[in-house]
């Protein structure tokens, strides 16, 4: 745990760099050695392959002929047996050759293997340090990026893209210096043989690059759109998973598979574009590849012929030849690799270019408990410049009291409590904790000492224990979550499981019934004992005996707590010390449940129509 910590605490905006290659040797910190080591292996094994070649031309010229005949001269005015060297010398050369070939053999394998091994370490290091910070930096990420940024781009981002990334250390990395290397190593071996033959095998090498750049541009677009929808592929299935209920009780599966198959059509456009390019640049590079090779023979055969070169330094460059131009053909597949894992180390860069939340900036928290006094004096918000979502709120809060807030749906409650823990920043005006303007405080604090209990519950796949002592930071005792249970009106219900508190949940709580996961979630956060309660319509999905169980059980396990409350029942708004009616981001009305019901206005039209609808129920129930 202790070297995964660290690997975590990396920090990757280090690897933000104007060239993303530069930007991708800088991830490589901490496992350079590792990549080093492996270059140089490759360089060892590419030596002795071409070696073995030149092994060939020596076990040719120097054993099979006679070695006073340098040159094989016309082939057909020689007598091949006249130019053979003696039986008995031969055989007592051929242990020794085959001992060259052996060790050259070994060697090549060995240092093969060692390159392979510490590239795939490298690869892995970086990849899981990657994923260990992206995880942590997405968590880590203000509210607002996640508002606007989509679950699926950010798992396809996480997983696919790193993964490409990885594959470029694993593959293109290493497979670029394969290629120079082999490319030096048998040009020079080649030019040992014959100068003007060396130069005739690189006249390929200008046209294949010139290929291979046309193909990584076209594809670079390509790749990029086709990760793109992709990521839209992923976030539909992922909306379509997480909200099956929902589809199903709707009877609306044949509109989402036909939505989910119109995004997999343009997906399958995207991949069948990329795959024809592809298709496209192999079939051209074998044939500039095959032409410079049948070429390359001709002229080294007819060098043979004309007695340029021997027999064996022709057969060494048949080989040699081949491991130098083959290498360059991969340039492209190369290239066209590398641009998708370039474009996915752009897609990951954005990400880690986003600023995190800051949570400890400001002053230094105060060494006591808040008191809870909160003050709001012409506080303006909005999400962006052209969406204004609150409009000069004012009121005061002493320390203990119950603040209720009614309004309709987009009216600005939820967006109102949301500046109180920070989740964002109000854009002018003052909010002041105790005296103290909220800014100052850092939001590490704030988030330790505000529980908050939102609109949609949510649980994660764990334990119903492992839930409720989520928002704790210390080993909690079974007392201590059974009382919070029991503050919730959930204990009796878990009691009923039959696993009970070890009872595990179901994605996102689905096991659970609405109104059971808001009560757990209630409890996870009175766990807390937070100084400042904040309740987003928290029992929205329980009866009304319940929700007056809760009231009174909260009362007495949060005494002295300032409570904020949104609701949409008057019956769960009217006991509070002060109710705030909020109408398109402006407070319109304030005061108690007894000073609202005597004014003419929001509160007083909606406590008689649910008084109404409550006494027409009553008596149909009656009438039954």
């Amino acid at each position: 745990m202790a070297t995964a910590r660290l690997v975590t605490t990396y920090d990757m905006k280090r690897t933000i760099a104007p060239n993303r290659f530069i930007g991708l040797m800088r991830m490589m910190v901490g496992f350079r050695w590792h990549y080093i080591g492996a270059i140089t292996s490759l360089t060892i094994a590419a030596i002795a392959r071409t070696a073995s070649f030149l092994l060939i031309a020596f076990f040719v010229d120097d054993v099979l002929l006679r070695t006073d005949l340098p040159l094989l001269g016309p082939i057909g005015n020689l007598n091949m047996t006249e130019g053979l060297q003696p039986a008995g010398a031969i055989q007592s050369a051929l242990p020794w050759v085959a001992f060259g070939f052996l060790v050259l053999a070994v060697v090549q394998g060995a240092f093969s293997y060692l390159s392979g091994r510490w590239a795939a370490h490298t690869a892995e290091s970086v990849a899981w340090r990657l994923r260990n910070y992206l995880y942590d930096h997405i968590q880590r990420l203000t509210f607002s990026y996640h508002d606007r940024m989509q679950t699926g781009e950010l798992l396809q981002r996480a997983t696919s893209d790193v993964e490409a990334i990885r594959r470029f250390f694993v593959e293109q990395g290493v497979g670029i210096g394969r290629i120079l290397v082999l490319f030096l190593i048998n040009f020079i071996a080649i030019s040992l043989i014959n100068w003007q033959l060396a130069l005739l095998s690189v006249l390929v090498v200008p046209v294949l690059v010139i290929v291979s750049m046309y193909f990584f541009s076209r594809i670079s677009t390509s790749f990029e759109a086709f990760q793109n929808q992709e990521a839209r592929l992923s976030t539909a299935l992922q909306e379509h998973l997480s909200g099956i209920r929902v589809v199903r009780a709707f009877a609306r599966q044949d509109y989402e598979r036909d939505r989910f198959e119109a995004e997999n059509h343009e997906k399958f456009l995207r991949g069948r574009d990329l795959t024809l390019l592809h298709s496209l640049y192999w079939p051209l590079t074998d044939l500039i590849v095959g032409f410079q090779i049948v070429f390359g023979y001709f002229v080294g055969a007819t060098m043979v012929i004309n007695g340029t070169i021997t027999l064996g330094g022709f057969l060494a460059y048949a080989g040699m030849v081949w491991n130098m131009v083959e290498p360059m053909r991969q340039v492209g597949r190369l290239i066209v690799q590398t641009s998708t894992s370039l474009v996915s180390y752009d897609r990951v860069m954005e990400i880690i270019k986003q600023d995190q939340e800051v949570l400890r900036e400001g002053q230094q928290p105060p060494k006591t408990d808040i008191h809870g006094e909160v003050v709001f004096t012409d506080v303006n918000f909005e999400y962006d410049p052209d969406m204004p979502v609150l409009h000069d709120i004012n009121f005061r809060c002493e320390p203990g009291q119950t603040i209720a807030l009614l309004g309709s749906t987009g009216s600005g409650k939820t967006s109102l409590l949301a500046l109180v823990p920070r989740f964002y920043d109000y854009t002018s005006g003052s909010i002041t904790l105790d005296g103290v303007e909220l800014r100052e405080y850092p939001r590490s604090f704030l988030r330790e000492h505000i529980g908050v209990v939102e609109q949609e519950p949510f649980l994660f796949s764990r334990t119903i224990r492992e839930n409720i002592a989520f928002g704790v930071g210390r080993d909690v005792s079974d007392e201590e979550i059974y009382a919070a249970a029991e503050a919730a009106a959930i204990h009796d219900v878990i009691q009923d499981f039959p696993d009970g508190y070890q009872t595990l949940v179901g994605e996102r709580g689905v096991t659970l019934s609405g109104g059971q996961k808001q009560r757990v979630v209630l409890a996870r956060t009175l766990l807390k004992r937070p100084r400042i309660l904040i309740l987003d319509d928290a029992t929205s999905s329980v009866d009304t005996e319940t929700e007056a169980h809760i009231r009174y059980a909260v009362r007495q396990m949060m005494t002295g707590t300032t409570s904020f409350i949104i609701a949409h029942r008057i019956t769960t708004l009217m006991h509070a010390d002060k109710i705030l009616v909020v109408d398109h981001g402006r407070i319109v009305q304030s005061g108690t449940h007894e000073d609202l019901i005597e004014q003419d206005g929001v509160y007083r039209r909606t406590y008689e129509m649910q008084a109404r609808i409550e006494t027409e129920l009553e008596k149909e129930l009656a009438d039954v």
